[in-house]
């Protein structure tokens, strides 16, 4: 079977094979190989691969790593682990958004805590014009899956569809801006997760617990680890079925 995560990658950084074999000191061929026939490369030339399209070595060639190696690569992916979001220092929040300089993914319900920062909607609209990709993604606050989740923290029936309806009006302004993107779910959402190039926020979400009251991982992307992935992952996922809000 072809390794199809592989030729995307190539693709979505428009590199060919002819490329990838200067990059890696292997015949064009090899590379072909690699795709066609999803022959594993060594490993010096996955590092190599994997930092040129920005993805990991688990997700290109998920056999590659031995268990043990990506057990130890998975707990180092862990820089943090907060017993509580509300433990989360405020200053990390502002400097993961200022240090991204490629992608900013954002998916929680109303995640109103990040819109009382007066200056989030002038911050995040200068990262698009700098050229950072920007999705947001929150709940469809008409959903079946909002109006239980609202339930089940205890706030009533509509409280969190409110939330989410004046989280998309601060959102609003940004709706025109070139690079920023904005969607909503409908899903049943058991993490926010809050992406920022290759670090990540993961707000367990704990039955019976506002957010706000449930633990956080600090994660840092790493070649070959698995954590970090399964999250992204899961975002792309949501972010597949979701739609454009009603404003």
């Amino acid at each position: 079977m072809p390794n199809q995560r592989l030729r995307d990658a190539l693709l979505r950084n428009t590199l060919g094979f002819d490329e990838v074999a200067k990059a890696t000191g292997v015949d064009p061929k090899t590379v072909e190989r690699w795709i066609t026939q999803d022959r594993t490369p060594y490993p010096r030339h996955r590092h190599a691969i994997a930092a040129m399209v920005r993805e990991t070595e688990t997700y290109l060639w998920p056999d590659a790593v031995a268990p043990e190696k990506k057990k130890e690569i998975n707990e180092s992916e862990v820089v943090q682990v907060y017993a509580h979001r509300h433990a989360v220092p405020q200053d990390i929040w502002g400097h993961l958004i200022e240090q991204s300089k490629i992608s900013i993914s954002i998916l929680v319900y109303a995640g109103m805590f990040l819109v009382d920062n007066p200056a989030l909607i002038r911050t995040l609209r200068q990262k698009a014009e700098d050229g950072v990709k920007i999705r947001l993604l929150l709940g469809d606050p008409a959903s079946r899956e909002v109006a239980r989740r609202s339930e089940e923290e205890g706030i009533g029936k509509s409280t969190l569809g409110a939330k989410i309806r004046n989280a998309l009006a601060v959102y609003k302004p940004l709706a025109e801006v070139s690079g920023v993107e904005i969607r909503v779910h409908g899903t049943t959402l058991y993490n926010s997760i809050y992406r920022f190039d290759d670090e990540m926020l993961v707000n367990t979400h704990v039955h019976g617990f506002m957010a706000a009251h449930a633990p956080v991982l600090h994660l840092r992307r790493l070649s070959g680890g698995d954590l970090f992935e399964t999250y992204a992952e899961s975002f792309q996922g949501v972010w597949d079925g979701a739609k454009p809000p009603k404003w």
